[in-house]
């Protein structure tokens, strides 16, 4: 997950603040270097001998805790590490219910997603939507991912190392560039297996370094107990906000069922999870990763809550100073952290090697996704006969031209003020109706005479910058269009999601629907017989459900299946895939179940 930060200019580091030793540095470097280590030793295996594949889906053969590794590093970002504990430090522990919204928001994935992707044999999550719909759909889909993601590259590299200069005095582009030119590298190397095993290591820094913060500071502030009961004494121990109005910024209702579409749009259709899922030895393997990533999310839930507390609890016994106070929301955990660990060399490091870890995973992430549907969706469609050796030296230049274009993003996120930042990434965040309701509320907050600005926070993808511009609490009740400006980050994606599906179904009834073609049940989930089937016996003969199976058959020539080379089998060719003889546990083993159920 991501939250948003600003890009503000840094203040200058303090002498105090600033001073790393000679093991901070050490460490640090330790970090960098063992992650590209990492990287070609998957690259130097087999080299020559590896395949699209290998790079872009691991071989279609790793475990599940690796993977489930991987899918939390992916998006718990540095910006994340940087945004929680400052969230609950200025407006307490409201945010903590949003571990609510991670129980559906991980098994609706579990049991929809992975099964229809994986019995389909997908590279790219968009090939679904060629399946489903048409080619027009899916190029769209495609381009949008591949826009969204540029930029959102280029914030996440830019913000936390803008943070780091202000804070320690580290070379901005200095960090910038070597960040950027090291996940380049072992991405477009190793490809994705070595960009999981790479989250694996990154995410266990990124464990050691929260969790020295938590127990130096709570050792320094009388422990844990002393921490909590200074929060209750001035009000930072939220209690549950049943409040339903949308657009209240935080209630329960908000966190736990819009925090459902936020973690739909990120663990169950976004590629760079996908890719996981199907990188998986087996479909079950898949399913369990995806179980697994709900205790970890709990855990680095709470490991950023706690931070959050402590830093509170510090700062009522030891004062900031005036430059502490003056800072930006996304430099208060480094100031904190810098003066608290300052007499510990080497906790200091782990704490910036913590940081750099979560941008390292969630760029490299983003570097493999992006080579993966440029190849599939827009390269192998057009040019199918393309050799195996230059598709994968194709696919490496690609994840590798991804870094440079991440590098270029943020330079541009350096010259841009936070307006612009937050309407390009409004843009992308619906296309037009989060864009409206984006650039409305930038618009009427500048308007507006507003109280002291809360810093937002987000773990949407498409709101990483434009959450930090949200509406904060105006002085008068915002009216009109101004209060649809206002309507709380976190039901974005629910509002842009049933934009799409409302509007869809129009335009498809009033065009003629599917036009006499034949749909392809292995891409529709069954949805309503799974729930009546839950059902008593006698509740189901009450509502008249008539309900039955049909096996679907692994060679069917009615429905497109997918080719190695992108392109889907035409109705007429019963081939059957190359990759699907290799390996039988991909071809489904057991046929899926269609069941069908009319009321």
């Amino acid at each position: 997950m991501s939250v948003g930060v600003t890009t503000s200019a840094p203040l200058p580091p303090t002498s105090d603040t600033s001073a790393f030793s000679l093991v901070d540095y050490v460490v640090f470097v330790l970090l960098l270097v063992l992650s590209l280590a990492i990287g070609l030793y998957h690259a130097c295996r087999g080299w020559g001998q590896h395949t699209t594949g290998q790079l872009l889906m691991a071989d279609r053969k790793m475990s599940c805790l690796p993977v489930a590794l991987s899918l939390l590093a992916t998006f718990q970002s540095a910006v994340a590490i940087l945004g929680v504990p400052s969230e609950i430090y200025r407006f307490g522990t409201q945010y903590w219910f949003l571990g609510c919204s991670y129980f559906l928001g991980l098994l609706i994935p579990a049991h929809i997603f992975i099964p229809i992707f994986y019995r389909l044999h997908l590279t790219s999550a968009y090939e679904y939507l060629e399946l489903r719909f048409n080619k027009t759909v899916r190029v769209c889909g495609t381009v949008t991912f591949i826009f969204q993601m540029v930029i959102y590259m280029g914030v996440v590299l830019y913000a936390p190392s803008l943070a780091l200069n202000a804070v320690t005095g580290f070379d901005l582009w200095l960090s910038v560039l070597t960040l950027g030119i090291v996940c380049a590298i072992y991405t477009a190397l190793g490809g994705l297996k070595a960009v999981i095993w790479t989250d694996v290591f990154q995410t266990l820094v990124m464990f050691l370094g929260q969790l020295a913060v938590i127990i130096v500071g709570s050792a320094k502030v009388g422990g844990l107990g002393h921490v909590w009961d200074l929060a209750s004494q001035h009000g930072r121990i939220s209690g549950i906000e049943l409040d339903p109005d949308p657009f209240v910024r935080h209630t329960f209702w908000t966190l736990a069922f819009g925090g459902v579409f936020m973690m739909l749009s990120l663990y169950g259709v976004n590629q760079a999870q996908v890719q996981r899922y199907l990188s998986s030895r087996t479909e079950k393997a898949a399913v369990l990763s995806c179980y697994a990533v709900f205790p970890c999310q709990q855990v680095v839930l709470c490991m950023g809550c706690l931070i959050g507390l402590v830093m509170f609890a510090y700062y009522q016994i030891h004062p900031m100073s005036i430059q502490q106070s003056q800072a930006a929301p996304d430099q208060f955990v480094l100031y904190f952290v810098m003066d608290l660990l300052k007499d510990l060399p080497g906790l200091p490091g782990l704490f910036v090697a913590c940081l750099f870890s979560g941008s390292l995973s969630t760029i490299s992430s983003a570097f493999n996704s992006l080579a993966t549907v440029t190849m599939e969706d827009l390269i192998r469609p057009w040019f199918p006969e393309f050799s195996e050796v230059r598709a994968t030296m194709l696919s490496r230049i690609l994840a590798f031209g991804y870094g440079l274009l991440c590098l270029g993003m943020a330079y541009i996120s350096s010259q841009m003020g936070p307006v612009l930042q937050g309407a390009i990434v409004g843009l992308l965040a619906g296309l037009v109706m989060a864009f409206w309701i984006g650039i409305g509320s930038l618009v009427s907050s500048t308007r507006a005479s507003v109280a002291p600005a809360p810093w937002n926070e987000s773990s949407n993808l498409t709101t990483v910058t434009l959450t930090t511009l949200m509406p904060p609490a105006t002085l008068s009740r915002p009216a009109g269009l101004q209060r649809l400006y206002s309507l709380s980050y976190l039901w974005y994606s629910a509002h842009n999601s049933t934009t799409v599906i409302v509007v869809g179904l129009i335009v498809s009834l009033l065009t003629g629907g599917m036009r006499g073609r034949t749909l392809n049940p292995r891409t529709i989930y069954p949805v309503l017989p799974r729930l009546l089937a839950l059902l008593p016996v006698s509740c189901q003969k009450r509502l008249h459900c008539k309900s039955y199976s049909q096996d679907l058959p692994k060679d069917t020539v009615m429905f497109p299946e997918k080719m190695r080379n992108g392109i889907l089998k035409d109705s007429g060719d019963r081939e059957a895939t190359p990759e699907a003889e290799k390996d039988p546990a991909h071809n489904g083993s057991s046929p899926a179940i269609l069941q069908e159920t009319s009321l």
